[in-house]
């Protein structure tokens, strides 16, 4: 597993320290995973939604993506 190291300011890092504090994660770092999970699920979503208010992908999805394999 990799380890980085990311600068907070004092406002995030009272933040996450509250997050742990209430049960988000066990310690700082499962918060941290658990945030970049929950960005990453969303923008996955926004994408689907963006390509959805295509005008020519207007349709249901798994039809589009049939007729794209």
């Amino acid at each position: 597993m990799a380890t980085i190291s990311v600068p907070l300011t004092p406002e995030l890092e009272v933040t996450l320290d509250k997050l742990v504090e209430q049960g988000v994660g066990e310690n700082r770092a499962a918060v941290m995973r658990q945030a970049l999970k929950r960005l990453s699920e969303e923008e996955a979503l926004d994408a689907v939604l963006r390509t959805q208010k295509e005008p020519y992908l207007k349709g249901d999805l798994r039809v589009l993506m049939r007729k794209l394999k």
